[in-house]
């Protein structure tokens, strides 16, 4: 485990928010497919399955970014929070 973690920590910036924007899209479609008309069994194992991916994606683009690149996201959003308020 620490060595994967040392290896996602050694990728760029860029990288780490690709990764944790990927996330979005499993998180919607794993309540989406609640939609769909098939069993609750198959239901429930695309929702494990779509849902766990959302969670890797997570952790992982943070895990990347790192408490330095968590921070630079963090005050990029609220800068442009504050630009399109003015």
């Amino acid at each position: 485990m620490k060595r994967i973690k040392q290896w996602l920590q050694s990728l760029s910036f860029k990288t780490g928010v690709i990764v944790l924007l990927c996330c979005i899209p499993f998180y919607i479609l794993s309540f989406a497919q609640m939609l769909l008309s098939i069993s609750a069994a198959a239901k429930g194992i695309l929702w494990t399955v779509l849902f766990g991916m959302a969670k890797t994606c997570q952790y992982g683009g943070l895990t990347i970014l790192g408490v330095e690149g968590y921070n630079r996201v963090r005050n990029w959003m609220k800068f442009k929070r504050e630009d399109t308020n003015h």
